[in-house]
């Protein structure tokens, strides 16, 4: 069984890289890979650059990887209450080469900020709009105020009750069949 993680962001200094990295490394029955989105950096998607360049190697690639894979961990981070520039683009290239994106995976989905909502609202979309593209969401979560609640030294939850919470999400990709 395979497991992808990846924050939805191509900054390379990600708290949701981090979250997604800290996830991954708590299951244990699953082989994990991390994959950053600056791998799969390509032109900002529209139908004309479509016509143009057809479907990218790199989308292939990407949604190949999701293909793949058995089950999927995503962090998001939220930019003016949505997703990133990064993850729509690389999302939307990828919808035109397979509608249902997720391709029936299962999903653990997750956010974080620096405030307290911890990246409330882009993470409410994600898990609305998953299944539309055929993502099997089993968990979600919300991690508030990621500097006080993370240990970036030791890369982990220092909040108990948050992390028994994430444990907990994760572990519905630890059981994939």
């Amino acid at each position: 069984m395979k497991v992808i993680a990846f924050a939805a962001t191509n900054h390379s200094k990600s708290i949701n890289k981090q979250l997604a990295e800290y996830a991954a490394s708590l299951l244990t029955k699953v082989d994990v890979e991390i994959i950053d989105l600056n791998d799969y950096e390509l032109p900002l998607y529209g139908q004309d650059k479509e016509e143009e360049l057809g479907h990218p190697k790199l989308a292939k690639a990407f949604i190949e990887k999701i293909a793949q894979s058995d089950g999927i961990i995503i962090s998001f981070a939220e930019h003016n209450g949505s997703y990133t520039v990064a993850y729509k683009n690389i999302f939307d290239w990828c919808s035109r080469i397979e509608p249902k994106v997720y391709q029936k995976k299962s999903m653990v989905l997750l956010a974080t900020s620096p405030g307290s909502m911890g990246a409330s609202s882009v993470l409410a979309t994600a898990v609305q709009s998953a299944p539309y593209f055929d993502g099997v969401v089993k968990a979600s979560l919300s991690i508030p105020s990621f500097f006080d609640n993370f240990d970036s030294e030791k890369q982990k939850l220092k909040h108990e009750e948050l992390d028994e919470k994430l444990r907990d999400a994760v572990s519905h990709l630890d059981h994939l069949k």
